[in-house]
């Protein structure tokens, strides 16, 4: 990984590609690592079936050896909660497939629209709100994105462009650099937006090739990461996020509110202190998704807004996320009040 400075950091062995294709995908494996023996991990097989496990071992350093509760391993490991159906949750918990406006494009709000890139992701976050896209049939990829890109020439109100997946960063430095000229060729787009957890889960992605398409790319460009814990952030994290703001872009983060990881004021404080000091300013702070399988991470509204508040009252309003809530067919992102 290349740092702000210019000079490149002791890399590991291996490339971000064999990282990503070495990541940790059985929980035995992720027993092994971190010193418990498999009953004590809590891990469900049958949970991993309907969701596969996936973390790069770079993130699986940050998990504290021997804790069945550490907060970053809870947000990875599947569990025998995730079988149980809840009333309300289901597969397209914030109305996507309504808001297909070719393959691979999904627009509800006015004057942006989210382009699928890949159904790749390094880590497989046991809340996502994805966890059930049906990929197969929405994927952007390939010459697909031809049908993505003609309707958004043809609608003149879409201003921003927001790449997801996935995670759009799991591309090749060439083809998101491909990818962002036929964005900057449509005279109406003004910005592109990334949202993405790579730079978090697997710093070392952010490698020359990809600095070097934002430090050419004639958009202004936005990363909005998604760090939901303090001790996501590591040296090698900081490094990354310098890297990307010596590009000249904006960076934005986004937490999700998740019971056992972060529901407590005193995390969130620290977290948006450590944002500041990498660089990134926390922007929202969601509300979970009402996702199949997640219900356990559900955090009860008084409880999200008395946080809020608790945050409000601590920090300068720059370091306040947002506290939303996702609604299907709503004009915009419902802000939830902090209770102060």
């Amino acid at each position: 990984m290349i740092t702000a400075s210019g000079k490149p950091r002791q890399r590991r062995a291996s490339t971000w590609q064999q990282q990503l294709a070495e990541a940790v995908t059985r929980p035995e494996q992720l027993a092994e690592a971190l010193g418990l023996p498999p009953e004590r991990l809590g891990a469900s097989a049958a949970a991993a079936r309907l969701f596969p496990l996936r973390v790069p071992r770079s993130f699986l350093a940050r998990i504290r050896p021997g804790d069945p509760d550490d907060p970053l391993l809870r947000q990875i490991l599947p569990v025998t909660e995730e079988l149980t159906e809840h009333p309300g949750y289901g597969a397209d918990p914030v109305g996507e497939h309504a808001a297909v406006r070719a393959p691979g494009l999904l627009q509800k709000y006015r004057g942006r629209a989210l382009l699928i890139t890949t159904s790749t992701c390094a880590v497989h976050c046991r809340y996502c709100f994805r966890r059930e896209f049906p990929y197969t049939e929405q994927i952007g990829e390939g010459p697909r994105w031809a049908e993505a890109l003609a309707q958004i020439a043809r609608d003149a109100s879409l201003e921003e462009i927001i790449l997801s997946g996935g995670d759009p960063l799991s591309l090749s430095n060439a083809r998101l650099a491909s990818l962002g000229r036929s964005l900057a060729a449509i005279p109406h787009v003004r910005r592109l937006r990334v949202h993405t957890r790579q730079p978090v889960v697997l710093p070392d992605r952010v490698d020359e090739g990809l600095l070097q398409w934002l430090r050419s790319a004639s958009l202004p460009i936005v990363f909005v990461l998604h760090i939901n814990h303090p001790r996501e952030i590591d040296e090698a994290v900081a490094e990354a996020c310098a890297a990307l703001r010596a590009t000249g872009i904006t960076l934005l983060n986004q937490s999700v509110l998740l019971a056992g990881v972060n529901d407590e004021a005193d995390v969130l404080e620290e977290l948006s202190q450590r944002l500041f000091r990498a660089g990134v300013l926390p922007y929202y702070l969601h509300a979970l998704d009402p996702v199949r399988g997640a219900a356990h991470f559900a955090v009860p509204d008084e409880r999200a807004r008395s946080i809020a508040g608790v945050l409000a009252a601590r920090l300068p309003g720059y370091l306040v996320p947002r506290l939303v809530r996702e609604t299907p067919a709503a004009a915009a992102k419902v802000a939830l009040s902090p209770r102060l």
